[in-house]
């Protein structure tokens, strides 16, 4: 396997491994790290094999494992990690969880990438800095043949059951680095049908209005790069991953569409500035749909169940609003991404890790984990269920695939663009300001195209 780190102590992990993988299948029950360095992974990972731990199977050692997940997918987790050990009856497995987001898991991972997990989730747009670090173990020729040994289905078998996109997603230069698990990680307009129509959803000026003549108000989050990029990206705006992971990024100046940047700010400050527009966090978003005093708020398939009791027979959802530019009527682009299944590069049973999270994404897990927690499937197969197509939700971020647009930022795009999206949000820049504006972007841009330290 070509990993980018790990030395000597890696070759021999993956000669152990592929030697387990190329026995018969009844006989690979217990393929662990038989190494014998002396380099382990911290105690907290419950990656290490310990000596003289023995279990069923041809080595009789247990296969010890750490898996992370985000604090709401815990009992998912834990559900799938004991199916996972029912599906290799004859191997015992010491198999940990810990809670990890899947924003934070790049930041967490680059830590101390060794004592990072084996098995964890994270967001599309982390990929390029992960496997720019040597965190994630390629899922090449050699994952290919213990997949084979153990599941009877080669790794292209196990792609095509993907959606191509998320397999694209996932992929740097022609090379996969993860498994896909959801799709459709995106943002859309939730809102009350009873005071907000389809048509007044069209666009945030009817939206607006629409919600002040009620009393009510219209929430989003400003001060993200996540969610304020999706002007930019309507108005024709790009951002995209230099080879040396630095972000490429045009909004201080005039898009291929003929917009400029200062009056793509305008119009956000024009929002912002409305009395039925309610600013939004990242981490209060479902609060203010539950408090009842929203009859519309961008958020995604996380805020379904939240927006659903507050507006019962009413909820609805649809693709996002257009918005004013110049006079001009601008749709909205989301970014739009996908959440994957990593192995770590540093695995000390990176055989099993690629099966565990293979198995996190099978037709079976995304099913579940759709059925528990929203997640939209990545998987053929889980997407055909009527109970996705009917969802209103699912149809809402599915709808946006059309005109959303996978983000590719390196790590400094984040702070830089939060700042400026909240400058924005509190008012702290002029629509009568052109300079101001200017001054604004250009710092923006200054910040997200920083040499890398």
């Amino acid at each position: 396997m070509n990993l980018s780190k790990g030395g000597k102590r890696n070759e021999k992990k993956i000669i152990s491994m592929l030697l387990c993988a190329t026995m018969a299948a009844t006989m690979v029950t217990g393929c662990g790290d038989t190494s014998g360095d002396g380099d382990k992974t911290p105690s907290s990972n419950a990656g290490s094999q310990a000596d003289g731990d023995k279990a069923g199977g041809s080595s009789g050692e247990t296969v010890k494992l750490t898996l992370w997940a985000a604090e709401e997918d815990q009992d998912f987790a834990k559900e799938r990690v004991e199916k996972f050990k029912a599906a290799y009856p004859d191997t015992k497995f010491d198999i940990q969880i810990g809670v990890e987001s899947e924003s934070t898991a790049k930041d967490t991972v680059l830590t101390d990438i060794e004592a990072a997990a084996d098995v964890y989730s994270f967001a599309s747009d982390q990929l390029a800095d992960l496997v720019k670090a040597g965190a994630l173990a390629e899922l090449n020729e050699e994952v290919d043949t213990v997949l084979s040994a153990k599941t009877g289905k080669s790794l292209d078998d196990i792609k095509s059951t993907y959606v191509a996109d998320s397999v694209e997603a996932a992929s740097i230069d022609g090379k996969l680095y993860a498994f896909p698990a959801t799709g459709a990680n995106t943002y859309f307009l939730y809102y009350d049908s009873s005071v907000i129509t389809a048509e007044d959803a069209a666009t945030w000026d009817t939206l607006l209005k629409a919600a002040q003549k009620a009393k009510k108000k219209v929430g989003m989050t400003f001060n993200s790069g996540w969610y304020n990029a999706s002007f930019f990206y309507g108005a024709g705006f790009t951002t995209d991953l230099n080879a040396d992971g630095t972000t490429a990024i045009d909004w201080n100046g005039t898009s291929a569409d003929g917009h400029s940047g200062v009056d793509v700010v305008k119009s956000m400050l024009d929002i912002a500035s409305n009395p039925a527009f309610q600013p939004m966090t990242s981490d209060n978003g479902s609060n203010l749909i539950a408090s009842g005093d929203l009859c519309a708020a961008v958020s995604g398939t996380w805020d379904a169940e939240v927006a659903s009791k507050v507006w019962g027979d009413n909820y609805a959802a649809i693709k996002l609003p257009a918005f004013s530019v110049a006079g001009k009527d601008v749709q909205m682009r989301p970014a739009y991404g996908y959440k994957f299944e990593a192995v770590n590069a540093y695995s000390k049973n990176l055989g099993w890790a690629a099966l565990l999270a293979q198995f996190m994404t099978n037709e079976e897990s995304q099913t579940i984990r759709f059925e528990k927690r929203g997640g939209v499937p990545t998987n053929n197969a889980s997407l055909q269920a009527d109970s996705l197509k009917t969802n209103i939700a699912v149809v809402a971020a599915v709808s946006e695939g059309e005109i959303g647009v996978i983000q590719k930022v390196g790590g400094k795009y984040w702070d830089p663009a939060s700042t400026f999206g909240e400058l924005i949000a509190k008012g702290k820049l002029s629509a009568k300001d052109d300079k101001k504006i200017q001054e604004a972007l250009d710092n923006l841009v200054a910040g997200v195209t920083a040499p890398l330290s």
